[in-house]
């Protein structure tokens, strides 16, 4: 049986251009009355990822206005990870970093293993369909997780 939506979580990748980014829409989307969800990369000198947009857009999430920001950024912000009930991170290096930053704090750091879609692919259409097999993995995770969307 799937679990309730934590009420905060943290989705973390490499660069906050792609996965994350597309994690926290679709996250928003599917359980947003009762969760508050943030996203962050290791690093941040990217902006968000077109093919991101693009792909969500087609199952109505929108991500246009999304910033990029990276850990480091978030402690410059004034944003705490302990206020986090969870970090869910999708690549490796945002997993090693998420547990470094919350090694002091009793809090769950889950991973999965997203596909990262930037660089592969030939064609536009290529590249489309590396995106949405991401974005459907972040999806099929959810549901795992946290059971069938409220609203999709």
């Amino acid at each position: 049986m799937a679990a309730e939506p934590p009420q905060s979580v943290l989705f973390c990748c490499d660069h906050n251009s792609a996965r994350s980014p597309m994690a926290e829409g679709i996250m928003k989307k599917f359980y947003g009355a009762r969760t508050y969800v943030q996203s962050a990369g290791v690093r941040s000198e990217r902006d968000i990822d077109g093919f991101s947009v693009a792909v969500c857009r087609e199952i109505g999430v929108e991500l246009d206005r999304h910033r990029t920001r990276s850990f480091d950024e978030m402690e410059q912000w004034g944003d705490d990870l302990s206020s986090f009930d969870l970090i869910v991170a999708l690549s490796p290096a945002s997993q090693r970093r998420a547990l470094e930053l919350t090694r002091v704090f009793h809090l769950d750091v889950l991973y999965w293993p997203i596909m990262d879609p930037s660089g592969l692919g030939e064609t536009r259409e290529d590249k489309l369909k590396a995106y949405r097999q991401s974005r459907d993995q972040i999806i099929a995770h959810m549901i795992a997780t946290w059971g069938e969307p409220e609203e999709a």
